[in-house]
């Protein structure tokens, strides 16, 4: 496919992406992945600016590292530049440009050599703007790749005019787990194989983490070493500021024991026990944990709480399970695949049971699935590619579980 087609199936694909998708920050994200693919970039951001605060804060990223929680002074830097003067900017070397002041993916040991940055004008204002960062061939960007980009910022920029974009940015989020640089290597015959290539990424405190990817890509992985389940061969794991990239024996048990439950998509519950025996069990292992019978009550499961798992149905295991991992008050939920095994219902049920432990007991869910419909429920959604952070979309307006459908 010669150039010229090749952009103009992008400009065809992100008008499809942009006024075909109900939700704005799908139809944003999915813009940008296209012509991020298209352009063959390392890096690319949507940024939008605060009216109230004057500073610019990622709306969708894809690259290295995560960009989150960070905000930057509009006017300041290209993209701040960019947004202040509502004029484009291309960068073909961009250490030697005057406006260019490194990038927020530095951090991960990326290099910015060269750059797009476009501005989002609607039809009163510059609201922000998309940046593009770095071709993987070491190429620069053409004059015809700036105006693919302008033509992709100027329809998203109506778009948004239209749908209307309200952005709650909160002030600065509490980092709870920061990972940096994390890489697993496995051995494999003589050889090694790297299933974590570079991991960097923040778990904020009370926030519901969707982590999506393909089987093998390595999110299993990384939540197990966050998890303390696994270890991490290389970088560096802070949790509440401790150093946990290699723990000792003590305090991955002291740890596993007072700061974490796990959901997994076995219920794992003991057979001899009864539902509220179950959660007892774990509750005599914790310092400090609600009763069972609140634990057992708020998963609704309080007339069920003298059954067996064998006479209760999946969804009500499933639910048993939760209670158990909320039974010691945890700070952050591991939840591996929790609806794989349930059908339609029983999944929006136990879904519907996150829901309210995120929202009464302010604790941290990270949940890894395949089904892409209950990312909408998080507040931000990570994808892992071939062991690296592909991209961290944040949902502006997270779905109630009552109202995915699939």
């Amino acid at each position: 496919m010669t150039d010229d087609r090749r952009l103009a199936r992008a400009s065809y694909e992100i008008m499809e992406q942009l006024l075909e998708v109900d939700r704005l920050e799908e139809a944003l994200a999915g813009s940008l992945e296209i012509i991020v693919r298209t352009l063959g970039c390392e890096a690319g951001v949507i940024w939008y600016l605060d009216p109230k605060t004057g500073r610019l804060s990622p709306i969708f990223h894809i690259g290295p590292s995560d960009i989150s929680n960070i905000s930057i002074e509009n006017g300041i830097g290209v993209e701040g530049v960019v947004t202040s003067s509502g004029k484009s900017a291309l960068l073909a070397d961009a250490a030697s440009d005057s406006r260019f002041e490194g990038t927020v993916f530095d951090e991960g040991g990326f290099t910015a050599k060269s750059m797009i940055c476009v501005p989002l004008n609607n039809l009163h204002d510059v609201i922000g703007c998309v940046q593009l960062i770095n071709k993987k061939d070491g190429g620069a960007f053409s004059e015809e790749e700036l105006r693919i980009c302008e033509r992709m910022a100027a329809l998203a920029a109506i778009v948004i005019e239209e749908k209307g974009l309200s952005v709650d940015h909160g002030g600065e989020k509490e980092i709870m787990i920061s990972l940096r640089g994390v890489t697993r290597e496995f051995p494999s015959g003589d050889s090694v194989v790297q299933v974590l290539k570079g991991i960097n990424l923040d778990i904020y405190r009370n926030e519901f983490l969707v982590v999506l990817g393909e089987s093998g890509c390595g999110k299993s992985t990384m939540v197990n070493i966050i998890g303390g389940m696994d270890s991490l061969t290389d970088g560096q794991l802070l949790i509440d500021g401790k150093d946990f990239s290699h723990p000792t024996s003590r305090e991955l048990t002291d740890f596993r024991r007072a700061y974490l439950g796990f959901v997994f998509q076995s219920y794992n519950l003991m057979p001899n026990l009864t539902a509220q025996e179950n959660v007892q069990f774990i509750a005599d292992l914790a310092e400090d944990p609600m009763s069972a019978e609140e634990a057992i009550a708020m998963v609704g499961l309080t007339d069920r709480a003298d059954n067996f798992p064998a006479a209760l149905s999946g969804g009500q295991q499933q639910r048993v399970a939760i209670a158990r991992a909320i039974v010691k008050r945890p700070q952050i939920i591991f939840a591996d695949e929790p609806t794989a095994a349930l059908d339609y219902q029983t999944s929006i049920e136990v879904l519907s049971v996150f829901e309210r432990i995120i929202k009464d007991r302010g604790t941290t869910v990270v949940m890894i699935t395949h089904n892409p419909e209950i990312a909408k429920m998080a507040n931000r959604v990570v994808k892992i590619k071939n062991g690296r952070v592909g991209s961290i979309r944040t949902n502006l307006h997270p779905l109630r579980a009552e109202e995915l459908v699939w």
